[in-house]
């Protein structure tokens, strides 16, 4: 999160002149969209975010605005969000993940565009290339599909014996083909029997819950789509109540 702090500044930095004379002039206020398909639960990396701006000089009140935007796992929203980002205007969207990052990329060329948590934003079109990515966008990317196996690798290892796992999926979301990939390949290596439950959209999440009560897997994966963020604590407290262990993407997918 540090990088995309100074990913930031340093795009802050290209668009606004130095000051001559700070005590001449008044204080000019940045405007910094962050866009996403979560929800607004607590969200420890934006709060990191928040610390690395402010000791780099960049603080809310005083020469800053965070104008935070959440699809709350509907990622349809994410277009007219974005273009309200633009129209406020900001100075940078920070898209995260590639639902948030297409949205900000069909909704301006000018505006400058920090993403992550993309697993290949070469692949995706995002960016010419990771050393020289052009245009108006810019960031780091997260886990790539590949990582999934070595989430199953420790999952195996933290929990002996096991041979069923429930496997989190939303099938609409761009990153599903390459994962859904990637989990059969890894399940079959290590001789482990996938459990798949799907939700569309938010309005098949309960359908998901209540697949969860009844499945016969001895764990949960939960791979980050927006979607599952964004009804987090409801799945972990399923997973609780079923006895499951979950393996998740981060400290919060384990976390309620």
């Amino acid at each position: 999160m540090t990088t995309l702090a100074l990913l930031v500044v340093l795009v802050l930095s290209l668009l606004v002149a130095p000051c001559t004379s700070k005590a001449q002039q008044p204080t000019h206020v940045h405007r910094i969209g962050r866009l996403t398909g979560g929800n607004r639960s607590p969200d420890p990396n934006l709060e990191v975010f928040r610390q690395e701006l402010r000791a780099l000089g960049y603080v809310e009140g005083d020469n800053l605005v965070l104008d935070l935007r959440y699809a709350e796992g509907q990622d349809e929203r994410l277009p007219a969000l974005a273009a309200e980002l633009v129209r406020l205007p900001v100075e940078v969207i920070v898209a995260t993940g590639a639902p948030a990052a297409r949205a900000a990329q069909q909704a301006t060329t000018t505006v400058p565009i920090v993403i992550i948590t993309l697993t290949d934003p070469v692949g995706g079109g995002f960016v010419s290339s990771l050393a020289r990515p052009g245009g108006n966008i810019t960031g780091v990317s997260g886990p790539s599909a590949a990582f999934i196996g070595k989430q199953f690798e420790l999952l195996k290892d933290a929990v002996p014996g096991i041979t069923r796992v429930a496997v989190l999926l939303h099938p609409t979301h761009p990153m599903a083909p390459p994962l859904v990939s990637e989990i059969a390949r890894a399940a079959q290596a290590l001789g482990i029997q996938l459990r798949l439950l799907e939700a569309q959209g938010p309005s098949e999440v309960d359908t998901l819950l209540a697949a969860m009560t009844r499945t016969d897997a001895e764990a949960l994966l939960v791979p980050p789509f927006p979607l599952f963020d964004a009804h987090r604590h409801r799945i972990l407290a399923v997973a609780a109540q079923r006895r499951l262990p979950v393996m998740a993407t981060d400290r919060r997918g384990a976390s309620r």
